[in-house]
């Protein structure tokens, strides 16, 4: 396969490189972020053109070899490299242009967050997106995209107003409201399942100052806390977002306000007396500091394994069953995390997206991170046994970009099975041969 491969790349020609086993690059461009990850593709390609990867979609097609596409390579459960296949490294893609006037800019494939947040923020503005900077802006953006302006701006998909996309047969299609808007449904939640996207372009909103509480509270206060941060969390603006993280020695709270300054202090003073023990401050916090505060955390090349879901509200058996959990958690970095949802998310329709979850007031994740190749087993059968604990209490509908199990079960979970027809049939129509399988699958209908 992987000759046929290199024989297919070699008949197309490209303006950039192959990439194989015996370049002095091979090593460093085949690594991706999650650490488990650690296969060995048969090439790799970096296009610098969208006619660059028509080609390479052309010779993985013709030589049915596997593709995976690396925007940021934060796929958890890996699709982002593949053993024997072509890596389509979207790296050199990453452009961006800003439109004052209309307020709105494009971004390439291969953008990271920290690369839009760096062109929006000094320009007053922000596009809702993820809270880890070295994320891929595409991966991100295909499954939804969910942060700290989420509830006041909605979600990333909120704000996309068209791609461009390279699909199975090599065709470049522009897919938005006007043209092709069943693609554009589809991208908007679905994932890689339907082509390459090289090109995105967003609405941005205005973003002012923030002010951001951040507090800790021991792990004999945890339970105290927990209830009292939902119940004041009720009614809250779209101006207020919290998320919280459970780890065996205690509870980390963090608030940020988008609004007005005057009343920010009124707004996030009383998370910071949740319960006894608590320990933090509220600071006026740079946006862009913001952003990238979990990066060292969630470094490249540690080992993650992370299931979520949707709840409606923190109940009482969630608070129970987050506790016992991380009572038995494998490593100090393995945790549950939480981020508030409700505000402008759900004032999209759930049928309006291929994104599945409008409705919910939260999102969690259950995600063991270690270091140790020893430990794999131990800390994967932890964040399984947590995550299945933790959905029996959840949602109906999922988020598929923070689950590292694959398969269609993860895709028809996500989507509910009327949304996931709908996706088979735009799959079908786009890719019935499945080139672009390494994702969150939608299978073709026969």
């Amino acid at each position: 396969m992987s000759n046929l491969l290199l024989r297919e790349l070699s008949l197309v020609g490209h303006g950039c490189p192959v990439i194989t086993a015996d370049h002095q690059d091979y090593e460093r461009y085949r690594k991706v972020w999650n650490g488990i990850a650690d296969r060995r593709p048969a090439a790799i390609v970096r296009p610098r053109s969208v006619d660059d990867v028509r080609k390479a979609v052309h010779a993985a097609a013709a030589s049915r070899a596997l593709l995976a596409v690396r925007g940021g390579g934060h796929s958890l459960p890996g699709f982002s490299t593949c053993d024997d296949g072509l890596v389509l490294d979207l790296s050199e893609l990453a452009a961006i242009t800003i439109d004052r006037e209309a307020r709105t800019i494009e971004v390439g494939g291969g953008a990271l967050l920290g690369d839009l947040d760096r062109a929006t923020v000094p320009e007053g503005y922000v596009v809702p997106a993820g809270v880890i900077s070295h994320t891929g802006v595409a991966g991100l953006t295909l499954g939804g995209g969910m942060g700290w302006m989420s509830r006041r701006y909605g979600l990333t998909i909120d704000s996309l107003l068209g791609a461009e996309i390279v699909t199975a047969s090599g065709d470049v299609v522009w897919a938005s409201e006007t043209s092709d808007p069943e693609l554009f449904w589809g991208i908007r939640g679905g994932g890689g399942n339907f082509g390459v996207v090289t090109r995105f372009k967003f609405r941005m909103h205005p973003l002012a100052s923030i002010a951001v509480g951040r507090w800790d509270y021991p792990a004999a206060s945890m339970r105290q806390a927990l209830l009292a941060l939902r119940d004041r969390t009720h009614g809250q603006p779209r101006d207020f977002t919290l998320g919280f993280t459970v780890t065996a020695t205690g509870l980390n709270v963090t608030t940020v306000w988008s609004g007005a300054d005057a009343l920010a202090h009124a707004a996030l003073s009383p998370f910071g007396v949740l319960a006894d023990g608590g320990v933090g401050s509220i600071d006026r916090l740079p946006y862009l500091t913001l952003q990238s505060r979990n990066d060292e955390h969630f470094a490249w090349s540690r080992r993650y394994y992370c299931k979520g879901g949707f709840w409606s509200d923190v109940s009482d058996e969630a608070i129970d069953t987050m506790l016992l959990s991380v009572a038995d958690a494998p490593t100090p970095d393995s945790e549950v995390y939480a981020i508030q949802l409700g505000g402008a998310i759900s004032d999209i329709a759930d049928d309006a997206t291929a994104y599945t979850g409008r409705g919910a007031g939260y999102y969690w994740i259950a995600e063991p991170v270690w270091d140790d190749a020893a430990d794999d087993e131990r800390c994967i059968t932890w964040g399984r046994t947590t995550g299945k604990s933790l959905s029996k209490l959840s949602m109906a509908g999922n988020y598929v970009n923070e689950q590292a199990d694959a398969g269609s079960v993860v895709a028809l979970d996500a989507y509910g099975a009327e949304k996931y027809q709908r996706l088979a049939r735009l799959k079908t129509r786009l890719d019935p041969h499945n080139l672009f399988r390494l994702n969150q699958n939608i299978t073709p209908q026969a």
